[in-house]
């Protein structure tokens, strides 16, 4: 007879809370106004718990952005269809970690330690993608900056400014306009 799986700790519970109001408050208010307390007030848990749980801001907004991007590895795909899978992946992920996102990219483009998270998360996990696929692995960073910039533009433009526009594609419109770029950022030869 299988065991069953012990009961949540209280202390898992107040994590999760923690970094659900954390992430909505540094989405909705940025790094630099949002406050221990405000996210506290949200997460309906004493200040003290935070501080407790992360140690400091920074600690809570590090732990906020730890974002795994789960790239689809593209050597179980067929070379001309990465770009595809990866416009469809990242409108999933932005789907699905909204919160997230959003407060990073947020962040990114007004605090210089966001901006330094963002860039490790795509060097960290776009660029070796961009490594394994484009033809020349010299290129790779500079291909892995183009790809960055269609998918945070999209980003920023549908997620965070909400352009109508944007807003109004339907998903299998993005992937059809984006997907063909993103490819040839990866597999084109250079200009």
């Amino acid at each position: 007879m299988a065991e069953k799986p012990p009961p949540p700790r209280r202390s898992d519970a107040t994590r999760t809370a923690i970094l659900a109001a954390a992430r909505e408050r540094f989405a909705s208010d940025g790094y630099e106004r949002a406050t221990i307390r405000a996210i506290a007030k949200d997460a309906r848990i004493d200040p003290s718990m935070v501080m407790r749980y992360y140690g400091s801001k920074e600690g809570l907004f590090d732990a906020v952005l730890d974002v795994d991007l789960r790239l689809p590895d593209p050597r179980r795909l067929r070379r001309h269809d990465v770009g595809e899978a990866l416009i469809g992946h990242f409108l999933t992920l932005w789907e699905e970690n909204h919160d997230a996102l959003t407060a990073m990219l947020r962040v990114g483009v007004t605090n210089p330690a966001g901006a330094e998270r963002l860039q490790g998360v795509f060097r960290d996990q776009l660029l070796p993608v961009a490594r394994q696929v484009c033809p020349d692995p010299e290129q790779a960073p500079a291909r892995a900056g183009l790809i960055a910039s269609q998918v945070l533009g999209l980003a920023l433009a549908r997620y965070v400014l909400k352009f109508p526009p944007a807003v109004a594609l339907a998903r299998e419109e993005i992937v059809a306009w984006l997907a063909p770029t993103v490819q040839r950022y990866l597999t084109a030869p250079h200009p």
